[in-house]
């Protein structure tokens, strides 16, 4: 039977060695970490440094500088963007009106003493598109 750890007799209830045994554990996971690895003799060396692979041997041509758009087009995309929230935006509050009603219903068909699980379910569920939402609107 093992009475000693880290110089610690757990015997006698270990009083005191608490750290002692943790400060020993740290130093042994901090040597296995940090240790070179040797493989039949030889010390592993780190992967080599990689770089991005090169365009061309891939058959794929150079890249072109990118031009900046034109303002209007600019300007078109950006009322896209717009467009595209503000309808994201009315169908989630579309279906916000719609999980609240059916929770309502849910809600009106329990009793005091239970609560079901969908009940729980819808709204946690109400409240992540809330969510969604707020943070949307905000841009």
């Amino acid at each position: 039977m093992l009475e000693t750890v880290a110089g610690c007799n757990l015997a006698e209830g270990g009083q005191g060695c608490d750290m002692r045994i943790f400060r020993v554990a740290i130093v042994g996971a901090a040597l296995l970490v940090g240790a070179p690895v040797v493989s039949q003799g030889q010390v592993s060396q780190p992967f080599p440094p990689q770089q991005p692979p090169s365009r061309r041997g891939m058959g794929i041509p150079p890249m072109e500088p990118v031009e900046p758009l034109p303002p209007q087009m600019r300007e078109q995309q950006a009322q896209a963007r717009n467009d595209d929230r503000q309808k994201k935006l009315v169908a989630d509050t579309d279906k916000l009106l719609v999980l609240a009603t059916e929770l309502k219903q849910d809600v009106a068909k329990t009793n005091k003493d239970v609560l079901s699980v969908d009940v729980i379910k819808k709204a946690e569920e109400i409240e992540k598109l809330a969510h969604s939402v707020k943070e949307r609107m905000k841009g």
